[in-house]
């Protein structure tokens, strides 16, 4: 059974391997030993003397090793440049940190040179090791908002905890300790004076005044440092319920100085948190729209430029956090621990532990998820050069899953060796060039210095009078390059009157390259290269081939037409790249029998607009601005010569045609505009055939508000404060009655009320005397 295995995998093999033989090498674009090596990594040189015919191409040296052994190329004669590898430097991995050490290795090698070959890949081993007792710098940046009062009171007595938990991963721990709340602008903050100073509850007598983000430890080992720093604070407040957590992250990652992270640690940042967070874009409610820069502006441990500048997007920050190896752990209430994970999901080398109500399990959540952060090891790679692909095959030693094609292995030990398999293409030629290898989290890089390996070095003899080359040149990688006054395949063809110079520029083209690269200048002509399908190049200069043009339903120019030189050309009636189109300009047609309107062109019987108009036959321009706005100059100059175009009318507005009527005569969009006179314009426009024509009708009369009358206002003035007079002179003598009214009722009333009694006075004397004339008889 196991012979009859091996028997078929030997069958196997051979099939694939006769495949490989028949599969052979493209021969375009290929004169040289050079260009063969950039035509794809299979293909190989044959340097072999008369190993070409005569007439025929030195491009079929170009091939796979057993197509030009079956052609009669000698094993030794076939050159087949390799990837080259130089290990320049290879620091032995550290076993433990030592504080003598300047720094510890966790990476080799240090530095590698290679030489690639394009599309050839080129395969090496990174080896890495966690050191153990690695320096470790902790950073613990707390959220200050009211809801997180309980934990602050519980954070100020963790120190001691929190040092111990650092010191049993390593000797040499240091903490720091920053604090965030949100920007103080609405609608983030109540920016009452009074509330800015004392963001919280009345009752509440330990509060600080609102701010964005405060550094308020550096890195220090010293428990009782820490302790005072973190006793010191007290509790603030904003509004809404997302914090300015990654405003605080990202001032953290980028003021290394200040913060104090040292350049051989483990550098974590421990966020603690109820809420959610602000991100990039979110300054737009307060009217911050200047973007985050990524850079420091801390002052006096303030982040000055909190109201000024936007939040970080979640980009800019796990770039930072990258760039500077610093790992974040968000120590989160259970309501946002989903936001979180998410967040983990953009940023490398992060995790997320769930933060009791009141924080007292935060020391060992950090131990935690340190502890899954150290033990997974992802390899990556910065400032790759282009047309290079890099792919990682890990080997983690049982020490985890890996990841297929992935730098990643998980749950590795201290202390425990293990090493990826790079794998570097490089798709074509590139000059030196240079990328980093790294270990997120860590400080170690491996650096890869890139050159190519495009050249053949075919040891040819230096006889420069070679009988090869008819004794008048020398042979490079079994091609003659004649000396002067000799050309052609083998230096046959003397160059007579002409220099080789003169009939070399015969085979270019505006002086591009020789035949185009499809054929051999002899004695001043190009004699053209067959192409893959196995037809010629044609042209004086080899620059046409009637096998790439465009297809349409799989045919080459439609099957309406021929090829030539690259493009179509459609038999009567077809047009089109790909003669796909009948020739019409039906659909393209107007109802004033223009096409398209003149705004676009007609193109496979369909209008191909200009910008801004719209199909089918661009008559629309929906994103256009309104004409009755953009075109009220010029028709307040052209009707009623005023307003700013008044001195420049007629070179301003040639593109409107217009008349002056008593009423409109045709059905158009009608405008009512306010002139700079402030009188109000009443005009239509038709727009015409073309771009930004109109015929425009105006009506003479223009509506302008009557002057105001001085003798109105005056005489109006005048009677207003005589009316005013005379009922002021009313409203007293109304007053005055009926005061009087009131006074003579209260009298009548007083005399009702009088109880004196009727009497004859004795001593009263009438006035009336009556007298009798004794005389008078009565007649």
């Amino acid at each position: 059974m196991e012979n009859y295995l091996l028997l078929l995998l030997l069958m196997l093999m051979g099939k694939n391997g006769l495949c490989q033989q028949e599969k052979g090498c493209s021969k375009s674009m290929v004169n040289s030993c050079g260009d063969c090596m950039r035509s794809a990594p299979e293909c190989v040189w044959c340097k072999q003397l008369n190993f070409t015919k005569v007439g025929e191409q030195e491009a079929v040296r170009c091939d796979t090793k057993a197509q030009l052994m079956k052609r009669g190329c000698k094993r030794e004669e076939i050159i087949a440049p390799e990837n080259t590898i130089d290990i320049v430097k290879a620091d032995p991995l550290s076993v433990s940190f030592d504080k003598q050490l300047k720094e510890p290795v966790q990476l080799s090698p240090q530095k590698i040179s290679l030489r690639l070959r394009p599309g050839l890949p080129k395969t090496f081993s990174v080896y890495f090791k966690r050191v153990q007792g690695y320096p470790v710098d902790l950073y613990y940046l707390m959220d200050l908002s009211y809801s997180m009062k309980d934990d602050l009171e519980n954070v100020k007595g963790l120190g001691k905890d929190l040092f111990a938990a650092l010191k049993s991963i390593t000797n040499s721990a240091q903490i720091g300790f920053g604090a965030f709340v949100d920007k103080t602008v609405l609608p983030y903050t109540n920016t009452n004076k009074e509330k800015l100073l004392k963001p919280c509850d009345e009752n509440d007598q330990q509060c600080q005044a609102a701010f964005g983000y405060r550094h308020v430890l550096s890195m220090t080992s010293e428990e009782e440092q820490f302790k005072t720093k973190v006793t010191e604070e007290f509790i603030s407040g904003n509004l809404d319920s997302p914090e300015g957590s990654l405003d605080a992250m990202m001032q953290a990652a980028v003021c290394g100085e200040r913060i104090g992270w040292r350049n051989s640690s483990t550098r974590l940042i421990v966020l603690t948190t109820d809420a959610g967070f602000h991100m990039a874009g979110d300054g737009k409610l307060a009217g911050i729209l200047e973007p985050n820069d990524e850079q420091c502006h801390i002052e006096n441990s303030l982040y000055t430029k909190s109201n000024e500048m936007d939040y970080p997007s979640v980009g800019q920050l796990a770039m930072q956090l990258e760039k500077n190896n610093i790992q974040p752990i968000f120590a989160v209430t259970e309501n946002v621990e989903d936001v979180y994970k998410q967040l983990t999901k953009l940023i490398p080398k992060s995790e997320v532990g769930v933060l009791s109500s009141d924080s007292k399990n935060v020391v060992q959540l950090i131990k935690e998820a340190y502890k899954r952060l150290s033990s997974k090891v992802t390899v990556t790679h910065d400032n790759l050069p282009e047309h290079v692909s890099v792919v990682y095959t890990p080997n983690c030693n049982g020490a985890g899953p890996a990841g297929e094609s992935e730098g990643i292995c998980d749950n590795v030990p201290v202390g425990e060796e293990i090493y990826f398999n790079v794998t570097v293409t490089a798709d074509t030629c590139i000059e030196d060039k240079s990328f980093i290898i790294r270990p997120l989290g860590i400080k170690d890089t491996l650096t890869v210095t890139l050159s190519s390996n495009c050249e053949c070095k075919c040891e040819d003899p230096q006889d420069s009078s070679h009988p090869h080359c008819n004794g008048t040149g020398r042979v490079s990688c079994g091609i003659c390059s004649c000396s002067e006054g000799s050309i052609g395949q083998f230096c046959e063809c003397s160059i007579g009157e002409k220099d080789e110079i003169t009939l070399r520029a015969s085979c270019q083209r505006d002086n591009g390259t020789e035949c185009e690269g499809r054929g051999d200048c002899v004695c001043g002509r190009c004699q053209c290269h067959t192409t893959e399908g196995g037809s010629s190049y044609h042209g004086d200069f080899c620059e046409c081939d009637d096998e790439h043009c465009e297809k349409f339903q799989n045919q080459l120019c439609g099957g309406k037409g021929r090829c030539n030189c690259g493009k179509c050309e459609c038999n009567s009636g077809y047009e089109g790249s790909a003669c796909q189109c009948k020739v019409s300009e039906e659909g393209c047609r107007t109802l004033n029998n223009t096409v398209c309107y003149n705004r676009g062109t007609c193109k496979c019987n369909r209008c191909e607009c200009k910008e801004g108009y719209q199909h089918p036959r661009c008559d629309k321009c929906l994103g256009c601005p309104d004409p009755c706005q953009t075109k009220l100059n010029c028709i307040e100059c052209l009707g009623f010569e005023s307003g700013p175009f008044k001195k420049n009318c007629s070179a301003a507005c040639k593109s409107i045609h217009h008349e002056m009527v008593d009423q409109f005569t045709v059905q158009s969009k009608k405008c009512q505009q306010k002139d700079t006179e402030g009188c109000w314009i009443r005009f239509n426009l038709d727009q015409l055939v073309g771009e930004d024509h109109y015929k425009a009708e105006i009506l003479k009369q223009r509506d302008c508000p009557e002057p105001p009358s001085v003798i109105a206002i005056i005489g109006g003035s005048i009677a207003s404060v005589a009316l005013i007079g005379i009922l002021l002179l009313m409203l007293i003598k109304l007053l005055i009655y009926m005061k009087d009214i009131k006074e003579f009722r209260k009298f009548e009333n007083e005399k009702k009320k009088s109880k004196w009694a009727e009497a004859d006075n004795p001593l009263f004397q009438t006035a009336t005397t009556t007298v009798s004339n004794p005389t008078f008889t009565g007649e």
